[in-house]
């Protein structure tokens, strides 16, 4: 027996949930997200196998946001430039900072918004970053970008895989 669904499958949730956030997000952000903004079932086990699904792909649309050391670290949109994609300190907070004002804006639009919504919206603690803090953080942005651009289209949507350290005293 087939089951018809209206719902968008879990690529075109976490694509919206992405789309509202505008910047790479711990998988938790995206599925809350989604889960009070959006109609859908989308949850981390839907969102992890979307992931490992992506991978092999021909064209991703979901991928992973990286950190300084192009390690896998926030889910993020394929389309997104690489720069964008990478995440470090401050940077994620000031995306977090721009996500709730994004979100307040989503919610206020909205004429019946969910007790789920206004409970998103309450869940965000106050953060706070600099703009200097950000600025700081450029040099190590763009030299992720510089070692990123020799590494596989694959290795810079979904990170290089991390090198096992010898254990010390062996």
């Amino acid at each position: 027996m087939t089951r018809l669904s209206t719902l968008p499958n879990a690529r075109e949730q976490a694509r919206h949930a992405l789309l509202l956030l505008g910047a790479p997000a711990p998988a938790r952000l995206v599925v809350a997200v989604h889960r009070a903004l959006f109609d859908g079932d989308l949850d981390m086990p839907a969102l992890a196998a979307l992931l490992r699904d992506e991978r092999l792909a021909a064209t991703p649309v979901i991928c992973h946001g990286l950190t300084a050391e192009l390690a896998p670290i926030h889910v993020a949109l394929a389309e997104w430039p690489l720069d964008r994609r990478i995440v470090t300190p401050a940077t994620a907070r000031a995306d977090e900072r721009t996500a709730i004002a994004r979100i307040a804006e989503f919610v206020a639009m909205q004429p019946g918004a969910s007790r789920s919504a206004h409970e998103l919206l309450r869940s965000f603690a106050p953060v706070v970053v600099s703009d200097a803090a950000v600025a700081a953080e450029a040099p190590i942005r763009a030299a992720a970008v510089r070692r990123a651009a020799s590494q596989t289209a694959a290795e810079q949507l979904f990170g290089v895989p991390a090198v096992p350290r010898p254990r010390s005293g062996e």
